[in-house]
């Protein structure tokens, strides 16, 4: 393709609707449900991310001069730092005791979602410019409107690079997630484990079950009103007790039933005729991610058994390579989630507030690789004939 940059321009829309579907998944793929039109655009329309929830949406556009849209950045303007899951409230309350103005900031990420995928969405076509035009993009709207940062939470490694080459501070994570190496079955999966680690995980999916629980996964045209009533109930518990307030409204369970149900699996419990319990799983290309759970009861390994084992079952049937199964836990690795490096990148616009911030990055880098390489050594795999 040969293009002249000139003829590339950048617009911000704060409606995702204003974009057609096909364009904009063009350019994010399919890998990654969470990136596609539906999810996002389902946030908006549901009232989820919105001014008043402090997720008001910017997303850069760049169009070819023929104006084709030919990549794509989704972003928001925040007023606050909830449910990003990449902690900066330390940094904002330095930098209003200091007396600057840390929100709103910029952030590049899917709402309440901490699942790594691009978010520089490049369509095939793209001349070799068209990210850093984006990056160059997104600092200009974070310097005319004197925005203290802009923040790019669970991003790939490509696209970290890139931003760390622009100039953003880089900052690495942990989650934990499980990977198919080629099992036929759950059990070839226990196979490869150490025996005590083997007989704790089928102690626990027996113990699950063992009041009478009865487990299903729901998914494309099987999912009904009936499980999202269920479900948001379960969902409305765990944010009660979590956070006080949900993110997510009924709407928005509803519309991504209608637009996306093949790329939806919840996996249900249910005991006595009604639902006691659920975790809301989306499915990517190779991947299965997991998102919310809920329960109303007291169900002793409930938890371990639908959100890992039967999400495990699941990647294993459909022959997916790995789970990604949400932020923190370092239980999970008992069950075979080992250890990943997740990343983000910072734009600060302040030279020393950036200098400080730089500098405490460098040590957290140098902690996480440490923590990794420790949790490691807690893997449940074999390491010698068992």
């Amino acid at each position: 393709m040969t293009q002249d940059s000139k003829e590339l321009t950048v617009r911000v829309v704060s409606r995702l609707a204003e974009v057609p579907a096909a364009d904009w998944d063009a350019c994010a793929g399919e890998d990654n449900p969470f990136l596609s039109h539906a999810f996002l655009e389902a946030l908006e329309a549901s009232g989820s991310t919105t001014r008043e929830s402090g997720w008001l949406p910017q997303h850069l556009l760049l169009e070819d001069g023929g104006g084709k849209l030919i990549g794509a950045v989704p972003l928001y303007l925040k007023g606050h730092s909830y449910g990003e899951y990449v902690f900066d409230h330390g940094w904002a309350d330095a930098y209003e005791r200091a007396g600057g103005r840390y929100y709103p900031k910029l952030l590049s990420a899917v709402p309440f979602t901490p699942v790594t995928g691009r978010r520089l969405l490049l369509h095939p076509d793209a001349p070799p410019e068209a990210a850093t035009l984006l990056i160059e993009a997104m600092v200009k709207v974070g310097q005319d409107n004197k925005l203290s940062s802009i923040h790019v939470t669970f991003p790939s490694r490509e696209d970290w690079d890139r931003f760390g080459a622009a100039g953003f501070l880089q900052r690495t994570g942990r989650q934990f997630h499980w990977e198919n190496e080629g099992y036929g079955t759950f059990d070839d999966f226990l196979e490869a484990l150490a025996s005590r680690k083997r007989k704790q995980i089928r102690r626990e999916r027996r113990d699950a079950v063992e009041s009478g629980l009865r487990l299903e996964a729901v998914t494309g045209s099987a999912l009904e009103s009936r499980h999202w009533d269920a479900f948001y109930r379960f969902y409305m518990s765990t944010s009660d007790r979590k956070w006080g307030s949900a993110y997510l409204t009924r709407e928005f369970f509803d519309l991504i039933g209608q637009r996306m149900p093949g790329k939806i699996v919840l996996m249900m419990a249910e005991k006595d005729g009604r639902y006691v319990a659920g975790a809301l799983n989306l499915r990517g290309s190779d991947t299965l991610f997991g998102r919310n759970w809920g329960c109303l009861g007291d169900f002793p390994f409930l938890h371990f058994e639908l959100c890992y084992y039967q999400a495990i079952d699941f990647a294993i049937a459909h022959g997916l390579k790995r789970v990604e199964a949400g932020a923190q836990g370092e239980h999970k690795i008992q069950r075979g989630y080992l250890p990943s490096e997740t990343y983000s990148a910072h734009w600060i616009r302040d030279a020393g507030f950036a200098s400080a911030v730089a500098d405490f990055l460098a040590r957290e880098r140098r902690m996480i690789d440490r923590d990794i390489e420790q949790l490691a050594e807690f893997s449940p795999f074999k390491r010698t004939s068992d």
